[in-house]
C-alpha cells in the first residue's frame, strides 16, 4: 500500500474499487505487491505477461457449457488467449469481440471418437449475474520492453474488459489520455486486446470512450434515465456503466467496428443512444399493444443517428429472436447512401454479396420476399397504387425505419407503402423537431416520441456544436459591368433599327430607344426595347422595358 495519506490510490482508485464492490457487486483485489504465480496464486496466472485470467475463464466456460471434453474447453481458451504480433491492436479487438459476442467454435473428439464442432458460451447476457465481475488494482503486465501498473482492470469471467485510469481530483483527466494512456498502449499492448471500455476518472468527473477513440471522442455518463436533467459525475458513470446488465449491454449489443471510413474505428455508445435505443427496443417488443406505432425517435443531429439505427437493428435481431426484415427508407439518394454505407461499414450488410438495395418498385417488391434481414430503399420507389388486400407481403415482422419521418409519410407514396405492407410497424427517426403542423398527422403514423435528444442537451454533452445567430446585415450590390454595352453591340450587329426621342432634359440629354420585333405567337407581349439615358455630366443608363397588353 502505498504510505501518502493523499496518493490517487486513497483519494480515488480505493474509492472506485470499493464502489464497484460495495455498490455494483464486483469482487476486488489489490494485487500490487500481494500476487504471486502459479495455478494456486491470486489471481492464477502463471507470469505478469498473462492477461487473461485463465483459471477464472475456464471454470466459467465448465459452468456455461457443461459435460464437454477437456479438449473443447482447451480450444475456446487457446482461441481467446492467442493473438497476432503484426495485427493492429483494433483489428485484434475486433476479432476478441466477436469470439466473447458470439461464441467460439471449438472442435474436438466426441465419446463416439468422432470429430465435433460446438459453439461455447463466454458470457451469460440473459442473466449478467451468473457471470464473475472482478476489480484489480493496481495490476502489473509486462511488455516486451516494459513493465507497467495499471491503476485498475476489471475482468469479466477472466477477460479484462475495463480499464481506469485515475487522477488527483485537481489533475485534469486530458492528461490520463495524453501520458498514461497512451504510454499504456505502447508498452503493454496486449492489456487492451480484449478491452471493451476504457475510462479516466478524478473522483469527480470521468469520461469513457474505446481503445480507438480520440481524446474529443470521450463522453461523459450523466443520465441514468432519459428524463433525468443530467449531472456530470464519476458516480452516475460508474452506476450507468458498471452496472452488471448495462455493462453486458453495452459490449453485447452497444459496441459497433466501422470501417467505413478506411480504417476501422470501435464505436461505444453515448449515453443517449444507450437509453434511447433501448426504449425503442421496449417498443418493438410491444408492438402489438402499440398497433405498430413504434414511436418518433428524435435525436438532433450529429448526435450519431445513423448509428443509433444500427444498434436498434441489431439489438432487435439479437434479443427478440424471429426472422425480422428492417426496411429502412430515406426520401433522397445522399440520404440513402450516407445510411447504407453506415450500415455496411459495420459489416451488417454488403450488397454487392447480398443484394439489399431496392434498384426500383418490382425489385423492391421480390426483396420483400425473400426475408432479408435489411433493405434499403427511396420511398420514391413505392410508387405503384398496390391492392391492401394482397400487398407485396402480409408478413407482421418487418419494421419499417423511415429516417426524417416527418417529410413524406403522408401523401401517395406513403399510402401505397402502407398498402403494400400492411402488417408492418413503424418508427421514425429524425434530427429535427416537429413543427406544430407535423405534430398530429406523424402521431397518427408513428406514434409519440419514443425517445428525445434535443439541440440543447447535445451541445451540453457535446456531442454537436453550438449554433450560433450573428444579427447583422451586408450590403449586397449587382455588378453589371459592361453587360449594357455588349447587349446594345450586339443588337446593332442584328441590325435592329433605332429610334431617339426628346426628353425633359436639356442640352445632349435624351432617351435611345431600340425596337425589337413582336414575339412571333405571343398574344401577351407588345413589345420589348432598350432604353439608353443620357444626363448632363453623368454616364450612359440603359435600361429593358417592356410593355404588356
Amino acid at each position: 500500500m502505498n504510505p501518502y495519506p493523499y496518493s490517487e490510490d486513497t483519494l480515488v482508485q480505493q474509492t472506485t474499487a470499493d464502489y464497484l464492490e460495495h455498490q455494483l457487486g464486483w469482487e476486488s483485489v489489490y494485487a500490487y505487491n500481494n500476487e504471486d504465480f502459479g495455478p494456486d496464486s491470486l489471481l492464477g496466472r502463471a507470469s505478469d505477461r498473462e492477461v487473461v485470467l485463465t483459471r477464472i475463464l475456464r471454470e466459467k466456460l465448465v459452468e456455461l457449457n457443461p459435460d464437454l471434453s477437456d479438449e473443447a474447453y482447451n480450444d475456446a481458451v487457446r482461441q481467446i488467449t492467442a493473438t497476432v504480433a503484426s495485427q493492429t491492436i483494433a483489428a485484434t479487438n475486433r476479432e476478441k469481440h466477436d469470439l466473447i459476442r458470439d461464441g467460439v467454435q471449438v472442435t474436438f473428439k466426441s465419446d463416439e471418437g468422432k470429430r465435433a464442432r460446438e459453439w461455447l458460451r463466454v458470457f451469460d447476457y440473459a442473466e449478467p449475474a451468473n457471470n464473475h465481475f472482478l476489480c484489480v488494482r493496481e495490476l502489473w503486465v509486462h511488455g516486451d520492453l516494459y513493465r507497467k501498473r495499471a491503476d485498475i482492470v476489471g475482468f469479466v469471467n477472466g477477460i479484462p474488459l475495463l480499464f481506469i485510469e485515475c487522477k488527483n481530483i485537481h489533475k485534469n483527466l486530458k492528461t490520463a489520455f495524453e501520458k498514461n494512456y497512451s504510454d499504456y498502449r505502447d508498452t503493454i499492448p496486449h492489456l487492451f486486446h480484449h478491452n471493451a471500455i476504457v475510462m479516466f476518472g478524478n473522483g469527480e468527473q470521468a469520461k469513457i470512450g474505446s481503445i480507438t477513440s480520440k481524446w474529443e471522442h470521450f463522453h461523459d455518463w450523466k443520465r441514468l434515465a432519459e428524463q433525468e436533467p443530467g449531472v456530470v459525475d464519476m458516480e452516475t458513470l460508474l452506476k450507468g456503466v458498471c452496472d452488471k446488465r448495462n455493462f453486458m449491454d453495452l459490449v453485447e449489443n452497444f459496441t459497433l467496428f466501422d470501417e467505413s471510413s478506411g480504417e476501422t474505428k470501435k464505436i461505444l455508445a453515448r449515453n443517449h443512444q444507450f437509453l434511447g435505443v433501448n426504449l425503442a427496443i421496449q417498443s418493438a417488443i410491444e408492438r402489438k399493444e402499440r398497433r405498430g406505432k413504434l414511436g418518433v425517435f428524435w435525436h438532433t443531429q450529429g448526435a450519431g443517428k445513423s448509428y443509433s439505427m444500427v444498434m436498434f437493428t441489431r439489438k432487435v435481431h439479437r434479443k427478440l429472436g424471429g426472422n425480422f426484415t428492417f426496411l429502412v427508407l430515406t426520401d433522397r439518394d445522399d440520404l440513402d447512401t450516407q445510411i447504407y454505407k453506415t450500415f455496411a461499414g459495420c459489416g451488417v450488410v454488403d450488397n454487392d454479396r447480398d443484394p439489399c438495395r431496392a434498384s426500383d418498385g418490382k425489385h423492391l417488391s421480390r426483396l420483400l420476399a425473400e426475408h432479408k434481414s435489411h433493405i434499403f430503399s427511396l420511398i420514391q420507389k413505392f410508387n405503384r397504387d398496390v391492392d391492401p388486400d394482397e400487398g407485396y407481403t402480409q408478413r407482421d415482422d418487418i419494421i419499417v425505419i423511415t429516417d426524417e419521418a416527418h417529410r413524406t409519410q403522408y401523401g401517395t407514396l406513403a399510402l401505397n407503402m402502407r398498402n403494400a405492407l400492411p402488417n408492418a410497424s413503424f418508427i421514425g427517426f429524425t434530427g429535427t423537431p416537429l413543427f406544430k403542423n407535423e405534430v398530429e398527422p406523424t402521431r397518427d403514423v408513428f406514434g409519440d416520441y419514443v425517445s428525445t435528444y434535443d439541440f440543447q442537451r447535445a451541445v451540453e454533452d457535446k456531442a454537436t456544436v453550438p449554433l450560433y445567430y450573428d444579427a447583422r446585415g451586408d450590403k449586397l450590390g449587382v455588378a453589371i459591368g459592361d453587360l449594357n454595352e455588349r447587349i446594345a453591340a450586339k443588337l446593332e450587329e442584328l441590325g435592329l433599327t433605332t429610334s431617339t426621342s426628346s426628353s425633359g432634359w436639356s442640352g445632349s440629354s435624351g432617351v435611345t430607344t431600340t425596337q425589337l420585333p413582336p414575339i412571333s405567337g405571343s398574344t401577351r407581349w407588345r413589345g420589348t426595347s432598350l432604353s439608353t439615358t443620357r444626363r448632363r455630366g453623368k454616364p450612359a443608363r440603359r435600361c429593358w422595358s417592356v410593355s404588356t397588353r
